[in-house]
């Protein structure tokens, strides 16, 4: 992991989308070291207080939630016929996590997640999410739209040594539970190396 130092306290900006994808990906890679900064005399935070002040917020005041999965579909136009009869696409697993609607009126989770991957495989996921949430007017029903930056580990990946991944994030249905897409795009031109979605449910405990 690479270390950084900042130097000069934060001065707090209004929440933006790229303030979002900021903490994103801080939070889903807290085994990056930011040092923390001497507070000014304002006593403002340095951004690694408060990425850690954030979470701590999410943990404490979201709301806890189930996670169960069931499918990873390989693309079939990025993987060959007889890799696709090889490859797992029961994608089994059960994780626990909080989300907190902020102020926005947007999704911001904490979670860990444990399911079989596409070789059998466990594969454990931990990290944070958001998502831009759109309600569908007066069904009750909204759709959600945004990202996850997560520490992921597979046994076939770096052996089983935990590696940052950010993927895109979709989901529909209501704040009690939402059926979610997650993306993973194809990485190599080569055949076999294709893409994959992830569909989950995420139910409010």
């Amino acid at each position: 992991m690479i270390t950084t130092t900042s130097s000069h306290p934060r001065t707090p900006t209004p929440a933006s989308p790229l303030r979002a994808w900021r903490r994103l990906a801080m939070v889903a890679t807290a085994a990056i070291a930011l040092a923390p900064v001497a507070h000014a005399e304002d006593n403002q935070y340095s951004l690694w207080q408060q990425t850690k002040d954030h979470a701590a917020n999410i943990w404490n005041q979201g709301e806890s939630e189930l996670y169960l999965s069931g499918v990873a579909h390989h693309g079939r136009g990025t993987y060959t016929k007889e890799k696709l009869n090889e490859l797992n696409e029961h994608a089994w697993g059960l994780g626990y996590g909080k989300t907190l609607r902020n102020e926005k009126g947007d999704d911001e989770s904490l979670y860990g997640f444990v399911l079989k991957d596409s070789h059998r495989h466990p594969q454990y996921m931990a990290g944070y999410a958001y998502e831009w949430v759109f309600p569908i007017a007066k069904t009750g029903l909204e759709v959600g739209l945004g990202g996850t930056a997560m520490l992921m580990s597979r046994q076939d990946y770096f052996h089983s040594v935990p590696f940052p991944v950010p993927l895109p994030l979709a989901s529909i249905g209501t704040k009690k539970g939402k059926i979610m897409f997650a993306y993973v795009p194809r990485l190599s031109a080569n055949k076999n190396n294709g893409d994959v979605l992830l569909i989950f449910g995420r139910i409010e405990m």
